[in-house]
């Protein structure tokens, strides 16, 4: 029979070693558990800290087993010197679990398990403020709802400061991992045995929050997902990435991805240096649309050339380059002012950066009918785009919807770089449906 063993109130901090060895013992802690600085705990047997149990790790604490946290778990603060091994016990066929309904604090730990695929099965809520040593074996993070705590089973935070090591394709984390603070950070996300991670630029507030997570080979997604903007020439559908941010914070970023000839669509890597990009999904357009791209050949990365307009679904695609004028504007040739989310306005894309731009419109006959400055100044559609009606100072039938047909535009705008600043203008014909 499996045997139990109770700590009600144990002080450590008087040896250098107290190990729990018994190879089929479960330690339950109901009381106070302090490991002290220099001292080290170890637990062979399955662990359990309960709801009364309150454990204050300043020294080293090794898991065989099972990890399971419903009370108070952590460190003192502002301590540096708390150090958490999971590892492999007697058992090296199953993933072990760490779990519980309460969050558990760490400082610098260190995964290494050599069981295959998923190693560690994080079903509980733990933040990390140190160093996180991947060595070996995949961190599976749970994502299911958990009525007790009310949001989910689990959750693997990166606090400010917190950095990573070891990371590849047997030691990542596999599915959402939240980064607070205002630091560039790298997730250390995987799917299905692959590290594909992504990276943030720094955030502006210290409690900023960020949510990534990476997906391979899931095929209904992009089934549900496949239209594109008309800049976007092809998409990678077969890897994606989720960036999203806290509901209440204003600071946005840089993404960073990268592609892998394993995993990354072939049809897109023709010519990565020239045509590859950032897209994002729109999901009010339901389009993939642009978020441009700076490439990096010798790291396989690609970065957004601004902060991104949304978050949501991310992956790599190439754009028709034909499409993009300086500053990375993309002009869309085509408005379907029928009210069903899809090219509702005039989409100029990035066009908020330069706040100096004019936008006019006109008919077939030459005839102004729309007329405006500082063109769609929030970037979302929002204030100020032309959706289908004649508008401006001086434009024919101010205030009337215009019928469907083909129009031209011009599209004013002050750009600047190194060289100074001048005017770009661009016209072509534009495709109005009004019915």
């Amino acid at each position: 029979m499996k045997k139990s063993n109770k700590v009600i109130a144990l002080i450590i901090g008087f040896c250098s070693v107290i190990n729990y060895a018994q190879n089929t013992a479960s330690i339950t802690n109901e009381g106070v558990l302090s490991v002290s600085t220099g001292d080290l705990i170890s637990f062979e047997g399955a662990f359990k800290n309960t709801e009364g149990g309150n454990v204050n790790n300043d020294g080293t604490a090794i898991y065989y087993n099972s990890f399971i946290n419903d009370g108070a778990y952590g460190m003192t603060s502002n301590k540096t010197t708390s150090t958490t091994l999971f590892t492999d016990g007697v058992n090296t066929t199953q993933a072990k679990q760490i779990g519980g309904n309460q969050m558990a604090s760490f400082h610098h730990v260190i995964f290494n398990s050599s069981v295959s695929k998923v190693a560690f099965d994080l079903k509980n809520n733990i933040d990390v403020s140190g160093v996180v040593d991947f060595q070996n074996g995949i961190v599976l993070v749970d994502s299911t709802y958990n009525p007790i705590t009310k949001v989910s089973n689990g959750m693997f935070t990166f606090k400010k400061g917190a950095t990573i090591e070891s990371v590849g394709d047997t030691s990542h984390v596999q599915g959402a991992i939240e980064k607070i603070g205002n630091e560039a950070f790298t997730y250390p996300s995987g799917d299905r045995g692959k590290y594909r991670y992504a990276r943030i630029s720094a955030p502006k507030g210290t409690g900023d929050v960020f949510v990534g997570q990476y997906v391979y080979n899931d095929s209904g997604f992009f089934e549900t997902r496949s239209n594109t903007a008309g800049v976007v020439k092809k998409i990678n559908n077969k890897e994606y990435w989720t960036i999203e941010k806290g509901s209440e914070q204003q600071s946005d970023v840089l993404i960073t991805l990268s592609w892998d000839e394993d995993t990354t669509a072939s049809d897109v890597l023709n010519n990565p240096e020239e045509d590859l990009h950032i897209v994002r999904w729109d999901p009010k357009q339901q389009l993939w649309v642009d978020e441009g791209g700076v490439v990096d050949m010798s790291t396989k990365e690609v970065t957004t050339v601004a902060t991104v307009q949304g978050y949501g679904f991310f992956t790599l695609g190439t754009v028709k380059k034909d499409w993009i004028t300086e500053g990375n504007v993309v002009i869309y040739n085509l408005v379907s002012a029928n009210g069903d989310g899809k090219n509702d306005y005039f989409i100029i894309e990035n066009i908020q950066n330069y706040p100096n731009n004019k936008v006019e419109i006109f008919n077939r006959w030459g005839t102004r009918v729309y007329e405006t400055v500082g063109y769609d100044p929030h970037g979302n559609g929002s204030e100020n785009v032309f959706k289908g009606y004649s508008e401006g100072k001086t434009t024919l039938n101010k205030g009337s919807k215009l019928p469907s047909g083909t129009y031209y535009y011009v599209v004013t705008y002050e750009y600047k770089d190194e060289n100074g600043s001048r005017m770009i203008k661009k016209a072509a014909n534009l495709h109005l449906e009004t019915n």
